[in-house]
């Protein structure tokens, strides 16, 4: 096998708000992940941009890791690896970028060795390793992802984003663990407040399946875990409560957080004031941060094999794709 293969992955929010653990989309920023056999026999694994202390770069390395078991599943073996890669998804920030590694270190693997998994096989994979279907799910299939996973099998719906729906994202700069944010919620939680969430995932879902978008003000609202994780998140709860008011059709937490995500039309007026008031409403408590415009990713991963050396090094391929 003298091929390499480079795989673009999206980046994804989960939950939009009430659909906790359960809705996921894709979103317009991106990780690259280049794979090959080494020439020389040992595993080389090289980081690329800003942002990536702490990664490992031996065998314990994420990607490595979920490559291994896709070559286990199809009983091959691959002991070393040459992998290169290169994140735009800021790290521990809600916008699933372990994700994103780990379906681009699935689908790699599994077409450097010919692609005998299924789509649907990843998936499986994915979530079971993810621990819940949406991020993982966003990235693989792109679009909107309504997913339901009982601990033995992952299913799901896509959802075409609707053309006129757009993403403004405020990233504050600071990171939190996906796993503090889950120990902020509690073992149980009253019926009523279970009731209105099923009612407003329920809504949200029509809403987005069906182009309705004046419908998402409503469907966003959230009892479930958004009141539990505002401390968490300086600023948050003012701007759960107001963005509306700003311009943003809806507004949630992005994943686990710390990053908050506005839903926004497109032909809509009010960008700049709901911009401001993001970071301003942040900044009033302590908190710096980066906000981002975003499209809806309508596509999962994009899958180059390079059968010949094209001379190019990993990143003279990346560029001209990452954002300026």
């Amino acid at each position: 096998m003298n091929r390499r293969v480079m795989v673009k992955v999206p980046a994804s929010t989960a939950n939009l708000g009430p659909g906790f653990d359960a809705l996921g989309m894709a979103l317009s920023l991106y990780a690259w992940i280049e794979m090959a056999i080494p020439q020389d026999g040992q595993t080389v694994i090289n980081l690329h941009g800003d942002g990536l202390n702490g990664i490992p770069v031996d065998k314990s390395n994420l990607i490595f890791k979920v490559a291994q078991l896709v070559f286990d599943r199809a009983g091959v073996s691959v002991p070393e690896l040459a992998i290169d890669m290169y994140i735009e998804i800021p790290l521990t920030r809600g916008l699933g970028s372990s994700a994103s590694a780990i379906i681009g270190g699935l689908v790699a693997a599994n077409a450097l060795i010919g692609s005998p998994l299924s789509q649907d096989e990843l998936f499986q994979l994915s979530t079971e390793l993810e621990g819940h279907p949406d991020n993982v799910g966003a990235s693989l299939f792109g679009g909107i992802v309504v997913a339901s996973w009982d601990g033995n099998r992952a299913e799901k719906v896509t959802i075409n984003p609707p053309a006129d729906l757009e993403v403004l994202v405020a990233i504050p700069a600071f990171e939190l663990a996906t796993e503090k944010a889950r120990h902020a919620l509690p073992t149980q939680v009253p019926m009523k407040d279970a009731v209105f969430n099923l009612a407003s995932s329920s809504l949200l879902v029509a809403a987005l399946a069906s182009g309705n978008l004046d419908l998402i003000p409503h469907a966003m609202r959230d009892r479930l875990h958004q009141p539990y994780r505002a401390a968490l998140v300086p600023g948050m709860a003012e701007i759960l409560e107001r963005a509306t008011e700003h311009g943003a059709l809806g507004v949630a937490l992005s994943g686990a957080g710390p990053t908050l995500l506005t839903l926004v039309k497109r032909s809509s007026t009010r960008k700049a004031d709901l911009e401001v008031f993001l970071v301003d409403t942040l900044k009033g408590h302590g908190i710096k941060a980066e906000t981002m415009w975003l499209e809806p990713c309508s596509q999962g991963p994009e899958l180059t094999i390079v059968r010949e050396p094209s001379g190019q090094s990993f990143m003279e391929r990346v560029k001209g794709e990452v954002r300026a």
